[in-house]
């Protein structure tokens, strides 16, 4: 047919993609690293292109490879048409949003991430991008959808919040320290190395318990993050003052255990909080929604 229209004859796209990185780069090498295939490949199927056009696109030299004049007049428009074709597979894709979430440090490390993958799973439409900070949202200039956060109501002007799970703090360690030992109060905790983090709950939870203990005189390690203080208890150096959701994967893996039954509720709470006329509301109510059904899920597993 006239004007460029079909019946097309075309060689291999996968050829032509290596032809061009080739021409790209001139090195086969660079190349088969560009598209993750072996060198020896790229140079078949460029052998392959120039056997179907019969035409030489290479000069294959000592230093390295040299486009022919054919091979430069077929770069240039072979790269528009690539182009062309990557543009129109794009426009075809579902569209996706990405959804911004603000969390501490040691939340993201601890049960966020974990579970993360779950929600890409079932929701392909949104992207998640994480925030892993101390400092607040402001839900406007920094570009976050919603946070989870220790707080209480009120949230502020604009913003609404729900309970994802209450701060409950319980004693972890190693198990080798319990088989080590025998611990049957909360005073024989006091015996042991007390793991410390930001929230500092552990004067707070002896007090609590009725132990007459100053802190400052027992033997301590102190850490900026909860999931640093965690870490620590996990490879046996003491005994960490824990959230209790943020450790129940190591419980649940035997990798910590809970000496004591004893726990320490504070007034705080770690909320999801975000605009009540979020940007994005679809994909910020399925987040929450996510969120709120892991954190029950992890509550009723024993």
């Amino acid at each position: 047919m006239a004007g460029g229209q079909g019946p097309y004859t075309l060689p291999p796209l996968n050829a032509l993609r290596m032809f061009e990185s080739s021409a790209r780069h001139l090195n086969f090498r660079v190349a088969s690293e560009e598209l993750g295939v072996t060198q020896g490949a790229v140079a078949q199927q460029v052998r392959a292109l120039e056997q179907h056009l019969n035409t030489r696109l290479f000069d294959r030299r000592a230093r390295g490879l040299e486009l022919t004049e054919a091979g430069r007049r077929y770069m240039k428009p072979l790269q528009r048409a690539l182009s062309l074709i990557s543009d129109a597979t794009q426009e075809l894709k579902p569209a996706t949003t990405v959804v911004t979430i603000s969390v501490t440090p040691s939340f993201a490390a601890k049960w966020l991430i974990p579970r993360l993958g779950k929600f890409s799973d079932s929701n392909a439409d949104t992207q998640v991008q994480v925030l892993a900070g101390n400092g607040l949202a402001n839900f406007q200039s920094d570009g976050v959808d919603l946070a989870v956060r220790q707080t209480k109501p009120p949230f502020g002007p604009g913003l609404t919040g729900e309970l994802l799970f209450p701060m409950r703090f319980i004693a972890v360690c190693s198990p080798t320290i319990v088989a080590e030992s025998q611990i049957r109060t909360v005073e024989d905790l006091t015996r042991h190395v007390l793991l410390h983090d930001a929230h500092g709950m552990w004067p707070v939870f002896l007090e609590r318990a009725g132990v007459a203990a100053d802190v400052r005189t027992l033997k301590s390690l102190r850490f900026s993050h909860s999931s640093l203080a965690i870490d620590a208890a996990v490879s046996g150096q003491g005994i960490a003052l824990a959230t209790e959701a943020l450790v129940e994967d190591d419980l649940a893996a035997g990798r910590l255990c809970r000496p004591l039954d004893f726990a320490v509720t504070d007034e705080l709470g770690f909320y999801i909080v975000h605009p009540r006329s979020p940007h994005k509301a679809g994909h910020v109510r399925s987040m929450r929604d996510w969120l709120l059904a892991q954190s029950h899920g992890s509550r009723q597993t024993p």
